[in-house]
């Protein structure tokens, strides 16, 4: 396969250092994720939120073909311009679902709890 600076990618961590993540992305290529390139936050333990199998997106920010090594980076994608590759995916909705249905479900709660007392004998 071939890959090109810049190009967003799925690989598979393969190992977790203090300095990085190594993935796999084909039979041919390896990649490490710098823990620099990991967030814009400083990150102290990076088997905190990775584990080795896990699939993530990465962007492709150097190629050593000589190697078959890329250079990767997680903090540099941008998620909001890449609809197919967001990590919450949005429904364009907004609070709409949550205006239709407050009324109806603090007052089904209501009922519940005054069922609840009443079984209780209290009032």
């Amino acid at each position: 396969m071939e890959y090109k600076d810049g190009e967003i990618i799925k690989g598979q961590i393969t190992g977790i250092t203090e300095y990085g993540l190594f993935l796999n992305l084909d039979n041919d290529y390896t990649g490490l994720v710098h823990i620099s390139e990991v967030s814009e936050k400083f990150v102290k333990n990076l088997e905190k939120k990775y584990n080795i199998g896990d699939i993530i997106n990465v962007k492709v920010i150097g190629i050593d073909e000589e190697k078959k090594q890329i250079k990767l980076s997680i903090k540099q994608i941008d998620y909001k311009s890449l609809n197919d590759l967001s990590m919450i995916p949005e429904s364009g909705k907004g609070f709409k679902p949550l205006e239709e249905n407050l009324t109806k479900w603090t007052i089904a709660k209501y009922n519940e709890i005054s069922k609840a007392d009443e079984k209780s004998g209290e009032k």
